[in-house]
């Protein structure tokens, strides 16, 4: 398994082991011992799978107070996956790491808590699985506008497929205080 740093360090790739022949493959998608050892301290508590349709764009979200951290992945289909800092004080705040995940590649992603989260299909559907370090709480269930200017994402997809609730999320500038989680130096 080989785990990378993205541009915010906190942010990693995860590359798992492939073991492929003629029959199909075999691959661990999560060993708790393992994921410690490379830099994931966290345990999860939950797991989620999504469906999803091309031009779906699902995010940004995050959940505070009671902060998930994710571990994603694409188990069927391909994604544009986006990580933005949303921690007041971290010197990474508003900025944003882009990835590519796919069933071909198999890469997953690992997001600490603090971060908002989003995806667009890319595929003519996606099957997006993730782990969760703490339970889904719907009244802390938090989001940043997929749009927002200043953070300048550059999402493959310009005229998405959103739910209300997405479309409408604030500007990141426009987070109430009491949304926002505090970054934690260590």
């Amino acid at each position: 398994m080989k785990i990378s740093h993205t541009e915010i360090e906190d942010v990693l790739v995860v590359e798992p082991l492939v073991f492929s022949d003629d029959r199909g493959f075999f691959l661990e998608t999560y060993h708790k011992t393992k994921y410690r050892e490379l830099g994931i301290p966290v345990e999860f508590v939950q797991d989620n799978l999504s469906f999803s349709r091309m031009g779906i764009l699902r995010g940004l979200h995050y959940q505070y107070p009671h902060g998930q951290a994710k571990l994603v992945q694409v188990l069927e289909g391909h994604v544009y996956d986006v990580t933005v800092d949303v921690r007041r004080g971290s010197k990474n705040f508003g900025q944003w790491v882009g990835v590519h995940l796919s069933d071909e590649n198999k890469r997953q992603i690992y997001i600490p808590e603090g971060f908002a989260h989003g995806f667009c299909v890319l595929s003519e559907t996606v099957l997006f699985s993730y782990k969760c370090s703490d339970l889904y709480t719907p009244e802390c269930e938090r989001g940043v506008l997929w749009s927002d200017p200043d953070l300048g994402i550059e999402w493959p997809v310009k005229e998405p497929i959103l739910s209300q609730k997405d479309a409408k999320y604030p500007r990141l500038k426009d987070l109430p205080g009491e949304w926002m989680p505090k970054y934690k130096n260590g």
